[in-house]
């Protein structure tokens, strides 16, 4: 059983389905001071955490990259580089999305996201899926299509958000030659120095104080470097495609706080579309839920 890497990646998801919360506290602020802030603090404190609590392991990591011939290195520091890109570019778009249009299209995002991932698995990875499995992989876009209609723009958003994330996802699978907290230790520094030059363009108002800097040290560590690592964790013994099953913890929990915190407004379409996503988890996952099953039964008889 790989008990511990499916409650590595649920709980992952589970935690960046409640970022609105620290993130809809600083609204007012503008998306880049909030990204410039966040990576930053996010670099400063997993650097802290390689150096003082994990500094052997870096250190091997370093000699193994080093030993790796100048053909691999080269491939695995543009792999990163990649990497490093594509999480700069979601984190931003997923805080403008969140505090300038709404909560449900960030939700949106994370329900294409399975989807992407699980089609560029099967293309890239050459995953294998289920016919029930595909079943509930076209339920997941029918939901997607129903909240859609009538908002293109947060669907294009969405779709931007989700593809990001899905190769980010996809890459990730290719990239376990170094242990995967030094990898992300990389991408995050690495993101931190691509976004240097946009740090002179920050905004002086609203003004910055130990509020603002509070809430961006939170999403830094708990909602940033934790779920990070969890989700990353977890590919080691999952496929892309089942780790990507479980974003739509991400959206229903979302979810869940724009309609009864945020009281964002939800019609019958939404309703009956976030419906259809948890039938879908639940038969995506049905091999995973006879597994836990079965053993119990033998136990019995």
């Amino acid at each position: 059983m790989n008990a511990k890497y499916y409650l590595a990646v649920m709980s992952a998801f589970i935690i960046w389905g409640l970022f609105s919360l620290p993130l809809k506290a600083i609204e007012n602020y503008a998306s880049l001071d909030i990204l410039l802030s966040r990576v930053l603090m996010a670099s400063v404190l997993i650097l802290a955490i390689s150096l003082l609590f994990r500094r052997k392991i870096s250190l091997e990591n370093l000699r193994i990259f080093k030993n790796l011939n100048p053909q691999n290195r080269r491939k695995l520091i543009f792999l990163n580089l990649v990497s490093s890109i594509l999480l700069a570019i979601n984190w931003y778009l997923f805080i403008y999305v969140m505090n300038r249009i709404s909560v449900n299209a960030t939700s949106l995002a994370y329900m294409l996201c399975p989807i992407i991932t699980t089609v560029l698995a099967y293309i890239i990875l050459k995953d294998r899926l289920s016919k029930v499995q595909w079943i509930a992989v076209l339920l997941s876009l029918m939901s997607c299509i129903l909240l859609s209609i009538g908002h293109f723009m947060d669907v294009f958003y969405s779709f931007i958000i989700a593809l990001s994330y899905a190769i980010y996802l996809i890459l990730q699978k290719k990239n376990q030659q170094l242990d995967r907290f030094f990898t992300l230790t990389f991408q995050i520094v690495c993101g931190t120095i691509i976004l240097l030059p946009l740090y002179s363009q920050q905004q002086e108002l609203p003004e910055k104080g130990a509020y603002f800097y509070g809430i961006v040290f939170l999403i830094a560590g708990v909602f940033t470097i934790l779920p990070m690592f969890l989700n990353v964790f977890s590919l080691n013994k999952l496929n892309s495609s089942t780790a990507g099953i479980f974003i739509y913890m991400n959206p229903v929990f979302s979810f869940l706080l724009a309609l009864l915190y945020f009281k964002e407004e939800m019609d019958s379409v939404k309703i009956i579309a976030y419906s259809v996503v948890f039938f879908s988890v639940i038969l995506f996952n049905l091999p995973l839920i006879s597994q836990l099953i079965r053993p119990k039964k033998s136990l019995t008889n």
